[in-house]
């Protein structure tokens, strides 16, 4: 379903990882552009996962579930089963938090397996270019995801420490509590705490990123080529988004499982470590 545009590959490449921004005028208000495309993509899925769930849950019988009950029942439990090895404190908020994590990511990784022209020449024929459907290949938002994280380690750090609990342990840990070594040990505690939203927001974004350019790769191939030639590239294109379509549902189900239980350590880390 690709459409190359003139140039080649690397002009379709190009072309397809641009993000859809708005126009900004020079010394304009809003001087930083947004990627539209990302955010709609991900608050779109978000409200579908809200409004599925929540309609299963209004739903709920307790007698025999139909499929649609028992898949969320599974996946509850699932998550639940995840924080309760990690987390042993109050998990009326973590596990909520984990079962959103581990499903919108889910969601947001799936609109990979989507073809990759498929979206753009949806938006084409309303006038709008450059629309990017995977909302993890877009380093802003798994950024945005992990310092949220990253802001929630900090809560959880002074409600159970307390701030000067907290502040006590920045400042003698690990190496001990001599003068000396304060300023070795802040510096090595802000090193722990800044690598783990980095940690979080790079993984994703780089497995998701590079699956993108997989299967922007192989589209290629549906247009390359005339004649036989063609007809081999074509055959070949269908083999590979097939094959890679299916190991890659692998990877966006471990990507998720991955950013959901490394935020739960974060936080667990966060609440239990004296």
């Amino acid at each position: 379903m690709a459409s190359e545009p003139t140039g080649g590959l690397t002009e379709y490449i190009q072309h397809h990882l641009q993000h859809l921004t708005p126009h900004i005028s020079e010394g304009g208000f809003w001087a930083v552009p947004i990627n539209i495309d990302s955010m709609t993509v991900s608050l779109a899925l978000g409200v579908l996962f809200c409004a599925w769930f929540w309609l299963k849950a209004r739903k709920a019988t307790a007698g025999v579930p139909g499929k649609g009950q028992a898949f969320v029942e599974i996946v509850l439990e699932f998550v639940d089963g995840q924080v309760k090895d990690v987390f042993h404190g109050d998990r009326r908020v973590l596990g909520p938090l984990a079962l959103t994590v581990f499903v919108w990511v889910f969601l947001m990784n799936a609109m990979d397996l989507l073809p990759v022209d498929l979206l753009p020449w949806i938006t084409e024929k309303f006038g709008i270019g450059h629309f990017r459907a995977v909302p993890t290949a877009d380093i802003n938002m798994t950024f945005a995801m992990s310092l949220t994280v990253f802001v929630l380690i900090i809560f959880y750090s002074f409600k159970a420490k307390g701030v000067g609990g907290y502040m006590h342990e920045l400042f003698t840990a690990p190496f001990g509590k001599h003068p000396l070594l304060w300023i070795p040990n802040f510096a090595l505690n802000m090193v722990e705490l800044a690598s783990k939203p980095v940690s979080l927001a790079m993984r994703l974004f780089g497995n998701m990123y590079a699956g993108e350019l997989v299967f922007m790769l192989i589209a290629g191939l549906f247009s390359a080529g005339a004649g036989l030639a063609g007809w081999a590239l074509y055959g070949a294109g269908i083999i590979g988004y097939t094959v890679w379509g299916i190991f890659h549902i692998l990877i966006i189900s471990i990507q998720a499982f991955i950013f959901m239980v490394l935020t739960i350590v974060y936080i667990s880390m966060a609440h239990d470590h004296h």
